[in-house]
């Protein structure tokens, strides 16, 4: 049956719909302003946000907690996806996350969100790992064990895309990140999707076949250190303190004296592998400064400056640092300029 169609002046579509988002506003109210001095952050064993327990080990978040006045608490969730369903409850000021699972849960929920950081992008740190079949395409008509509706999900439709395959042609069985390597271990289970450092125990196997990792999506899938939008506005204290924490550990965690090697062996066995398992994952950026030139006039606008080129090892992802002058010759950036982006391998 056709519905009848009610014609509607196009002046008065818009005044009714002025006014339901007025409703809608009004009935929602404006988020009060919140400052308080004490902040939690919640993070999950991943290769990218290791850095993170080091920090409040070493001291690092306490400091830099104590410069702006306040306390800053990472709590570390067995289960990535019940991390970021508490900070979509409001249980936590903030979160470690991917880009693309910030755009389901919390914006689902309701939760304006904020990247504060970007941590690193995944150049292969995603994979998905066979036990029947070496190719791609013998995916089809297997089960899949991952986490549903995260990371993995989307490395997956990408994988599913890349061979032309349809996502009914496989079926997804939801397995939380802390049990998936031994998912992998079972008899029945002949997929899965997962992420370092679960991926390296899988790919170790015997049968183990890789057939897609996210190296083959370069910059596609970005790793995030992000904070309640109304918190961080409330309390700019709380940016300024986590952003000054992580770039002072990853200045140290990329030198390679002994200071940079005891801390990447921490991290490393926080999340259960050694120090050579822990640099195959995380590599930090090689910068290299442009070669010598002069301005093309002492009051060149800034705009129009050479830039030092800054980029991960190994990967296709590049970002930029604008290197200072130094008389008529640029040098590479001081550590605080640099921009410290991880490729994980």
């Amino acid at each position: 049956m056709k519905l009848p169609v009610t014609k509607m002046p196009m002046g008065k579509m818009i005044a009714t719909a002025l006014c339901a988002l007025a409703v809608t506003v009004s009935a929602v109210g404006p988020a009060a302003a919140e400052p308080k001095k004490d902040f939690k952050i919640a993070w999950t064993i991943y290769a990218g946000w290791m850095p993170w327990p080091y920090a409040q080990q070493a001291g690092i978040v306490k400091k830099w907690a104590d410069k702006y006045g306040i306390s800053i608490e990472l709590v570390q969730i067995n289960d990535y996806v019940e991390s970021i369903n508490q900070y979509t409850a409001g249980k936590f000021d903030g979160v470690t996350v991917t880009n693309m699972d910030t755009l389901t849960i919390p914006a689902a929920g309701g939760v304006d969100t904020t990247a504060l950081i970007v941590g690193d992008y995944s150049n292969g740190n995603d994979g998905i790992v066979l036990k029947k079949g070496k190719a791609l395409a013998d995916l089809k008509g297997q089960k899949v064990n991952l986490v549903e509706l995260s990371v993995s999900h989307y490395l997956l439709a990408r994988a599913l895309d890349a061979a032309k395959l349809k996502e009914k042609d496989v079926k997804t069985v939801n397995t939380s990140d802390a049990d998936i390597v031994a998912a992998f271990a079972s008899a029945d289970v002949t997929a899965v999707a997962a992420w370092n450092p679960q991926l390296s125990e899988i790919k170790a196997a015997k049968g183990a076949t890789e057939v897609f990792n996210s190296a083959k999506i370069p910059g596609e899938i970005l790793d995030l250190t992000v904070v309640n939008t109304q918190t961080l506005k409330d309390n700019p204290a709380l940016g300024k303190a986590l952003s000054g924490a992580w770039f002072e550990t990853l200045a140290l965690m990329s030198r390679n004296d002994e200071a940079g090697k005891a801390a990447r062996t921490e991290m490393a066995k926080a999340s259960g592998t050694d120090l050579a398992g822990y640099d195959a994952h995380s590599r930090p950026p090689t910068c290299t400064p442009t070669p010598r030139r002069r301005w093309p006039s002492p009051k060149a606008p800034i705009w129009s400056r050479p830039w030092t080129w800054c980029a991960p090892s190994r990967s296709t992802t590049a970002c930029w640092a604008r290197a200072p002058r130094v008389r008529t010759r640029w040098a590479s950036p001081s550590p605080a300029a640099r921009c410290w982006a991880m490729a994980r391998m």
